[in-house]
């Protein structure tokens, strides 16, 4: 068991006496680490985040380094939404609500607000962690929430199960998610020539603003990746539904070196309808563009707040708990 492992305020890699050394502090504040046999995770802080998941040293994920700030959302889970929210503004309840606009190129607010708060973490061990938060009201939020969020390393890859309790005496509109890239192991190789497989049979095309206009089903389209094939140069950033699911009811998308002798497999189950799929064209950094692709869990459709797709009301005192993993190919 690394130092990390051992005290939920020990920080991995040895930071912990460099940083009480110095006064400073990482950008995604304490660092966890967990193992299992040949594989580790590096959790953080900030966001309660899943920074990188390795096998024998080899990322599954693109993730970011202890010193960097998190980009792209990766690894970060979204509460209580996943995506955008047009305009910041929906109703409930009726009032018209305002967030704040956390995406202001388009417009919008996006991810959530739980990505950048401080969570605590609790009932770590040696392949194992939690991670709890209580967000509180907030701009355009009315509502408390408590968040816990529980990683886990096994034979099978990693876990992480989402569990959101509503804390107010009133119901309130909930969807959540979650944003890891997942890599081909092999650093600085664009995911172009990766083998993808997506069980979506429709897609939810979307306008400038990032934002679902309708329902398309994917036949004949570039978007059709059901059957695994090269991913080659299409520029995805689009959610699926109608998600074709094995016997226990999972849905997995599939990414596979192009000779196929590695891969990662990320696995959901029947409480995230929705993936989004993201090829990174749009991130700010572009030596990061294209090297993993994002494959988003989804409880609801983007701007679920205002077009009620998939959107979950959560009574006074009512839980929601969804799961899904990442497993080595």
């Amino acid at each position: 068991m690394s130092a990390a492992a051992t005290s939920p305020a020990a920080k991995s890699h040895g930071q912990a006496g460099q940083e009480a050394a110095s006064g400073r502090r990482l950008p995604s504040g304490r660092q966890y680490d967990i193992r299992h046999a040949r594989q580790s995770a590096h959790l953080t802080e900030v966001g309660g985040a899943l920074r990188d998941y390795l096998l024998d040293g080899r990322p599954l994920v693109e993730g970011y380094g202890p010193e960097e700030m998190c980009t792209g959302a990766r690894g970060q889970s979204l509460i209580p939404w996943p995506n955008r929210v047009r305009g910041g503004s929906y109703e409930w309840g009726g009032s018209t609500l305002q967030l704040d606009l956390s995406e202001p190129d388009k417009g919008g607010a996006i991810h959530g607000l739980t990505r950048w708060r401080s969570w605590e973490a609790e009932d770590q061990r040696e392949d194992r962690i939690a991670f709890t938060h209580t967000l509180h009201a907030c701009q355009g939020w009315p509502w408390v929430l408590d968040c816990r969020l529980d990683y886990g390393l096994d034979d099978g890859g990693l876990r992480v199960r989402t569990t959101v309790t509503n804390r107010s005496p009133e119901p309130c509109p909930f969807g959540t998610g979650a944003h890891p890239y997942l890599s081909l192991g092999l650093p600085g190789q664009a995911i172009d020539a990766g083998l993808v497989q997506v069980p979506g049979r429709t897609y939810l095309p979307v306008d400038e603003r990032g934002i679902p206009t309708g329902h398309e089903r994917v036949d004949g389209t570039e978007y059709d990746l059901r059957e695994l094939q090269q991913l080659g140069a299409r520029h995805i950033d689009v959610a699926y539904t109608d998600l074709i699911c094995d016997g226990d009811g999972r849905a997995s998308v599939t990414l596979l070196r192009p000779d196929r002798s590695g891969g990662v497999e990320l696995w959901v189950d029947g409480t995230y309808p929705y993936l989004e799929i993201f090829t990174g064209d749009s991130l700010p950094q572009p030596d990061r563009r294209r090297t993993g692709l994002g494959v988003e869990p989804m409880t609801c459709a983007p701007d679920a707040f205002n077009s009620g797709e998939g959107l979950i009301t959560l009574e006074p005192g009512q839980s929601h708990t969804g799961q899904w993993g990442i497993r080595p190919l």
